[in-house]
Order: structure tokens, then sequence, then C-alpha cells
């Protein structure tokens, strides 16, 4: 999670701020004006954040129960034309558990060496149109079930298929096996609205749609397949998140380089200026989809149990809110792992620093959400004498 303090300069006028200087480079400049967020701005910015953050996981959770009701049946409860195999859940194992760590620290570290020898602009480019065909995906999938609702029994609803095959007769073999209907290209096509929007503007609101519709996703059709698994899974990932924010640079560098909806931002200046404002508060997908789907393995459990009592699932949910409130807590008290600013950012080439970009602050939330999101249930089931039971 990150926050901002200062307005970022474009490229002509930091070019037109350097250029101010003489040419033995003496002169310290500051290059931005500062921006110092009211209290009501912080809390609306802050508050906002930790409700987007909850939506994905609350839906999600309930409908990663459906999800995989249905594939216990066989079919698909949304009859929204998303009955193909690349929406079914995807069961993570132990062993997965234990790679992902090490496979999310070589692409980060990997996306940290492409931005250091390729140009970001053109890398940035490419990330916006992968994401733009993801993001259309994902918001469609997560409106379809709403639009089953809205559209009217009498709707015609024509079904449509789109298949790719490679070969012919016995040596015949399925590449693409799309089956979809007309609720779900009217959910694709305001969906790409939204992309080319983000895809045009890079707007915060159309960042933050997709953004929440990958977290859903992610949560829904991420599945844990025990209590274990997801105890290690999150171990694993507390450790990655610590490493890589106070360890290294590599996290800061890649997080104030990469151009994409793998986060939530809110602006902490939205009441100064409106639906233009820049200066934002931030929250990385992953703070969401990893607690989220480890929630949701408890709603399942709850489930599981027949007891007609959700007590894990509210219990592990009123965790992430005080693990995410105390990040907010930390992350805004004291200011810790402020990766750039006044006097500590060089451009390259400039042997004097210069303040171009704004002070970003980031914490690791990971370091106490997932003591929280664990710890809480675990404490739980202990005193209800079910400890056994849950990791069995």
């Amino acid at each position: 999670m990150s926050e901002t303090e200062h307005v970022p300069l474009s490229a002509p006028e930091a070019a037109a701020a350097l250029n101010a200087t003489d040419s033995n480079g003496t002169e310290a400049l500051n290059a931005t004006a500062k921006f110092v967020a009211t209290p009501e701005g912080t809390a609306l910015a802050y508050g906002s954040l930790v409700v987007m953050a909850l939506l994905p996981i609350f839906f999600g959770a309930l409908r990663s129960v459906t999800c995989s009701k249905s594939k216990e049946l066989g079919g698909n409860d949304y009859g929204s034309g998303f009955g193909n195999s690349s929406d079914a859940p995807e069961t993570i194992t132990g062993r997965d558990a234990a790679r992902f760590p090490i496979i999310a620290s070589c692409t980060l570290f990997g996306l940290y060496l492409f931005f250091k020898v390729f140009s970001q602009e053109y890398i940035n480019l490419l990330l916006s149109v992968y994401f733009f065909v993801l993001g259309v995906l994902a918001l469609s999938h997560t409106m379809s079930p709403l639009m089953s609702r809205i559209f009217p029994e009498s709707f015609p609803n024509k079904q449509y298929q789109l298949l790719f095959t490679q070969g012919s007769g016995e040596t015949k073999e399925e590449i693409v096996n799309y089956e979809f209907d007309t609720k779900t290209l009217v959910c694709l096509l305001i969906s790409s609205v939204v992309g080319f929007w983000y895809l045009l503007k890079k707007h915060w609101i159309a960042n933050n749609l997709f953004g929440l519709a990958f977290a859903l996703n992610g949560v829904e059709l991420l599945h844990l397949n025990n209590v274990s698994t997801g105890c290690i899974l999150l171990g694993g990932l507390f450790i990655y998140d610590v490493f890589w924010v106070f360890g290294t640079n590599v996290m800061v560098t890649v997080a104030k380089s990469f151009e994409a909806p793998i986060k939530l931002v809110f602006p902490q200046d939205l009441l100064e200026k409106g639906l233009g404002a820049s200066n934002f508060a931030m929250l990385g997908l992953g703070d969401i989809v990893i607690p989220g789907i480890f929630i949701a393995l408890l709603l399942r459990f709850d489930v599981s149990l027949k007891k007609n009592s959700r007590t894990y699932f509210y219990s592990s949910f009123l965790a992430y809110i005080f693990g995410l409130g105390l990040t907010i807590f930390v992350m805004h008290t004291f200011k810790h792992a402020q990766v750039w600013g006044q006097g500590s950012w060089r451009h390259p080439g400039v042997s004097f620093p210069v303040l171009i970009r704004p002070p970003v602050h980031f914490q690791p939330a990971l370091l106490y959400l997932v003591p929280a999101c664990v710890g809480f249930p675990v404490l739980v089931a202990l005193l209800k004498g079910e400890l056994m039971e849950m990791f069995r």
C-alpha cells in the first residue's frame, strides 16, 4: 500500500526545471509545489480504499461457494454464457503455494530488469494493450450474473459458439471452444467502453473498475485446497512482501514504473480538484486477492460444516479490516519506506538532487494482513475445539 504527497511534473515541466539551473548545477531545485492532503481528503481516500478492498473479497467469497457447487454439479449457475473451462476454479495445492513466492520473486525481478534495460514507455504500451484484453474479459465475467437478473425473460437470448480446431478426422483437436450468448455480448460491449476509456485516458475510475474485476475474479476462481495450503501461501508471501519492500528497491522501482490496473487508487485531493485529482493513495491487488482467497476458503469451510453458521468467514473478514486499518495507521503515522523525494532522487546525468517526482510511502500490507487473517480464525477454532477439523 502506498500514498503520494506531491504533484508529479510532466516531462516538459521537468525538463524546464532542469534547464533552470546554472551550468555548475549548484542550485537545488524545488521542482514541484508541495501538496498537503487535508484530513477530510485523507480520510475519504483511505475509507474508499477500504470499502473497495472489502467488496471483491465479500462478493468474491460468496461467488466462490456458488462456483464450487457449480463445479460439483458440472454446470454454471450464472446462465451467462461463461460456462467454459477457462472460468472453472483453479485449485492451488500445497506444492503450488510453496513455489508461488519464488515464482512471484522471479517475475518481479524480471520486470525490474526489463524496466532498467528497455524503454518504460514501450513496455507500458504493451502492458496497456495486454491488460485491456484481460480487463474487458474480467469485467464482463464480473457483470454477467447481474446482467442475467436485469434482462427480462422475454429477452431474445441467442446462443453462440466460437470454435477453433486443428487437424481433421481422428486427429482433430480443439484449440478454442468458447460458448456465449447475447447477454455476454452486451457485457463485452460495456466492458469494452470502459477498456477504451482506460486505454486512452488512464483515468483512475476506469483503473478501479478493472482492478475490482480482477480482484473479484481472483477471489472467486482461485481456490485453496485446504487451510494448511493457505497458511503456506500466506506465510511465503508475507516474507516475499517484507523482503522486496524493505530489503531492496526492486518492488518500489517496479511499482512506480508499472502502468497497469493492478492496484486500486483513490485521490486524496478529490475534494479540491474533483475527478481530475492526481494525488493518490494506492492499494495493490495482491493485498486483496491473497487474503481474499483464504477468506473465501474459510467461507467454504463454514458451508461444509453444515451448521448454518459463518463464524470463520466473519472472523477472518473482520481480521482483514483490522489488518488493513493497521497498515493505513502505520503508513500514515510513521511515513515508513519513503522511496523518493526531495534530496533523495537524482536525474540521470545530473549531479545534484532535484525533486521532480512525488515522494511515495510504501507499506507491505501483508506484514499486517497475514498474521491477522490467519491468527483470528485459528484462535476461534482453538476456542471452539475445531482446530484439528479445520486443518484436516
